[in-house]
C-alpha cells in the first residue's frame, strides 16, 4: 500500500519553491453530488372562483412554446460550458479514488491532504529544498517576511499535523546517507530520507535501524518529531536513536543539539512536533544488522495473563493482536535467528489460499445479500478476489455495510479464523519482518500509557484492553479488527508520550481504528461520526484512569471550546508546555513553523 503525501497540483511551474515537485503518477476527478429537497404544500380549503375570461388559444400556446424553447436553451448552453470548463473523461465515474489526485484549481493554489484523505488544506506556498542552503534561505525570507512555512514529511500522520494552508516546507529532495561510521554503527543523513531508504543505504555496512514503525514511507524528520514507535518492551521509541541533530531556527539560524551540546533543547527537540526548527540533519545510533524469526500464535485472554510477564521479558518484539467481539488474541513476536539452531523448521498446517478461503466465501455471500455494485474498473468486470490480500478483502466485505454491528462482527469472526490458519513462522531481515499491513485508509486513535517495569509488569494494559472490549460490547460499537497493542520502554525526550525519569519503565501503545472502504462521502461522513463517538467513550471512560496520553500524529483538536480547554489543561499536567513554549519563543518568535493544531494544544500562557 503505497502511503505518501497527496499534493494536487494546477500548474507545474506555479509552485513556491527553489525545485519543482516531480509530474504525479495518476489523476481522478472527484465529483461531488447534491440533493433536492421538496416542501409538501400545507393543507388549506378552497371556494368556488368565477370562471376566467377566455383567451385566445394560439397566443397561449406561442407564448408558452417561447418559455420552454428559451429553458431548453439555457440547460443546453449551462451543460455544454460545464462540460467544455471541466472535461471529464467518459469513464469518470468508473474511476477509483487514487492517493496522488488532482482537481481543478487557480494557477497557483494546490491541495495538500495525508494519505487517509482525513484532512485536507489548500495553499499557494510548497517550498522543496534540494541541499542545506537552500532551506536556510527559505526559513530566512519567512522569517523576515512572518509567514507560515509549516514542515510537513510524508503526510502519513493520521490527523495531519504537519499541514497548514499558510504554507509548508518539505525535504523530500535532501534525502541522502551523508556519513555512515562502522565503528560507532552511527549514520548522518538529511532528513526528508524515507525510513527504507536510509535501510537500504546502510545495509551494506552490515546495520540497520534498531526499531521500525508499521510502514517504511515516513520521512525520518517526521518519524522522529511525532515520536513514532516500534514494539519491544526493551526498546525505546524512534526518537531515543537520535544522538544528534541539525535544527534551521527562524531567530538563531542552523544549530545542532545534542545530549554534550545544549542537552536540555536536545531533548526536548527530539520529539519537538517540527516547531523548535526544521529538522536539517540526524545522526541515528543504529545496530548490527540481523534476520528476525517471526512467530504468530493465537491465544485468548486467560492464557494471555498467565504468559504476558514472559512474552514482554523473553522476546525481543512483541505485538497483541485483539479482536473484537471475540476472545481471540493474535501473539506476534519477533527475535533474531539463533546462531547455533539456525531457523525454525515448521510446515504449516495451511497454505496462503486455504488460510484466506473463508474470507473470499464470507465475501461472494455477502455480495450476493447486499447486492451491491462494487465494480470500479472502466470495463466493469470486478477484481479477481483470488488476487486480494487479506486486509484488502477485508476492506471491500467492510465497504458493503460498514456500521452494521452484527455484520463487523461477522467480518471479525472471519478475521480470528485467518489468524488461527495463519499460525507459524517466517523468517527475514528486520525491515522486512516488523511492518504491518495495517490496511487501507482509516481513522485512528492511538494511546501511550504506563505498564509498569519489565521485572514487574502492573498489567494495567491487559486490564485497558479488557475494560476497552467490555466498553465496545456495552455501547454496540461497530468496532473492526484488530485493536493493535505494542510496548517500548521509556524515553528521554519530554515530549514523548513515553516520557519518563525511570530507566526500567515500560508503556503500552493501544491503537483503536474504523476503516474508510468507500469514496462515498456520505458513507464516509457516518463512519467519522462513529468513529468520534468511538473515540469518546474510549477517552472518557479509560484515559484518565490508565494516564492514557494520544500519539502526537493521531491527536484531534475537539471544536468544543471547553473539550478544547479541558485537553489544554490535562497536556500541561503531563508535558513541560511552558519550557516547550519558551524554546517556540526563542526560536521561532513569529511561529512560522507553527499550524492552527499546535497554536490550540499549546497556546501561550497569555493565552490560557
Amino acid at each position: 500500500m503505497l502511503r505518501a503525501l497527496i499534493l494536487k497540483r494546477s500548474h507545474p511551474s506555479s509552485l513556491h519553491h527553489h525545485h519543482l515537485l516531480k509530474p504525479l503518477t495518476s489523476t481522478t476527478v472527484t465529483t461531488t453530488t447534491t440533493t433536492a429537497t421538496t416542501s409538501r404544500r400545507p393543507f388549506c380549503t378552497t371556494t368556488p372562483t368565477p370562471t376566467p375570461t377566455p383567451t385566445p388559444i394560439a397566443s397561449s400556446t406561442t407564448s408558452e412554446l417561447r418559455r420552454y424553447l428559451g429553458y431548453t436553451a439555457l440547460v443546453l448552453f449551462c451543460g455544454v460550458a460545464t462540460y467544455y470548463s471541466f472535461p471529464f473523461p467518459e469513464n469518470a465515474k468508473h474511476k477509483k479514488a487514487q492517493f496522488f489526485r488532482y482537481a481543478p484549481l487557480p494557477d497557483d493554489l494546490h491541495t495538500v491532504s495525508n494519505w487517509s484523505g482525513t484532512h485536507e488544506v489548500q495553499t499557494r506556498v510548497f517550498h522543496q529544498p534540494e541541499n542545506l542552503q537552500q532551506l536556510e534561505n527559505v526559513v530566512k525570507e519567512a522569517h523576515k517576511a512572518k509567514t507560515r512555512i509549516r514542515p510537513v514529511g510524508s503526510g502519513l500522520s493520521p490527523n495531519g499535523i504537519g499541514l497548514s494552508r499558510a504554507g509548508m516546507v518539505n525535504l523530500a529532495l535532501m534525502d541522502k546517507v551523508l556519513e555512515v561510521d562502522k565503528g560507532k554503527k552511527t549514520v548522518r543523513v538529511e532528513a526528508g530520507i524515507r525510513v527504507q531508504q536510509l535501510v537500504d543505504g546502510i545495509k551494506d555496512s552490515g546495520l540497520t535501524l534498531q526499531n521500525f514503525a508499521s510502514i517504511r514511507e515516513q520521512q525520518i524528520g517526521g518519524i522522529v518529531q511525532v515520536g513514532a514507535h516500534g514494539t519491544g518492551a526493551r526498546l525505546p521509541p524512534i526518537d531515543e536513536q537520535v544522538i544528534s541533530m541539525k535544527l534551521v531556527t527562524p531567530a538563531k539560524g542552523t544549530i545542532e543539539v545534542s545530549k554534550e551540546k545544549d542537552p536540555e533543547l536536545f531533548y526536548l527537540a527530539r520529539c519537538g512536533l517540527g516547531a523548535l526548527g526544521v529538522v536539517a540533519e540526524v545522526t541515528i545510533q543504529c545496530v548490527e544488522r540481523q534476520e528476525l524469526v517471526e512467530h504468530t500464535i493465537v491465544s485468548n485472554v486467560k492464557e494471555i495473563k498467565k504468559n504476558h510477564k514472559k512474552l514482554l521479558s523473553d522476546n525481543k518484539h512483541v505485538k497483541y493482536l485483539h479482536i473484537p467481539y471475540t476472545d481471540t488474541v493474535v501473539v506476534v513476536t519477533c527475535n533474531p535467528v539463533s546462531k547455533w539452531r539456525g531457523p525454525p523448521k515448521f510446515t504449516p498446517k495451511y497454505s496462503s489460499d486455504e488460510a484466506i478461503q473463508h474470507v473470499r466465501d464470507l465475501y461472494k455471500e455477502s455480495l450476493q445479500k447486499y447486492r451491491k455494485i462494487t465494480t470500479e474498473s472502466p470495463d466493469g468486470n470486478e477484481p479477481d478476489i483470488n488476487e486480494l490480500s487479506f486486509t484488502e478483502l477485508r476492506d471491500k466485505l467492510l465497504a458493503m455495510d460498514p456500521l452494521n454491528k452484527d455484520y463487523v462482527i461477522k467480518i471479525n469472526q472471519a478475521e480470528a479464523e485467518f489468524w488461527r490458519k495463519s499460525e507459524g513462522y517466517r523468517v527475514g531481515w528486520s525491515d522486512e519482518i516488523l511492518g504491518f499491513d495495517c490496511g487501507g485508509q482509516q481513522w485512528v486513535s492511538e494511546t501511550c500509557f504506563p505498564a509498569g517495569t519489565l521485572a514487574k509488569p502492573s498489567m494495567k494494559d491487559l486490564e485497558f484492553l479488557e475494560d476497552l472490549k467490555q466498553l465496545i460490547e456495552k455501547q454496540d460499537i461497530p468496532a473492526p479488527a484488530p485493536i493493535e497493542q505494542r510496548w517500548t520502554a521509556r524515553s528521554k525526550s519530554s515530549m514523548s508520550p513515553a516520557s519518563s525519569s525511570g530507566e526500567d519503565d515500560i508503556f503500552s501503545w493501544v491503537g483503536i481504528i474504523m476503516y474508510l472502504p468507500t469514496m462515498d462521502a456520505r458513507q464516509r461522513k457516518e463512519i467519522t461520526e462513529e468513529f468520534f463517538l468511538y473515540r469518546h467513550l474510549t477517552q472518557s471512560r479509560l484515559w484518565d484512569r490508565y494516564s492514557a496520553y494520544e500519539h502526537w500524529a493521531k491527536i484531534e483538536v475537539p471544536k468544543d471550546k471547553e473539550e478544547l480547554a479541558a485537553l489544554q489543561a490535562r497536556l500541561r499536567k503531563r508535558f513541560p508546555v511552558d519550557a516547550y513554549n519558551k524554546a517556540r519563543r526563542e526560536l521561532d518568535p513569529n511561529k512560522i513553523l507553527s499550524n492552527n493544531k499546535l497554536e490550540k494544544l499549546f497556546p501561550s500562557s497569555d493565552t490560557v
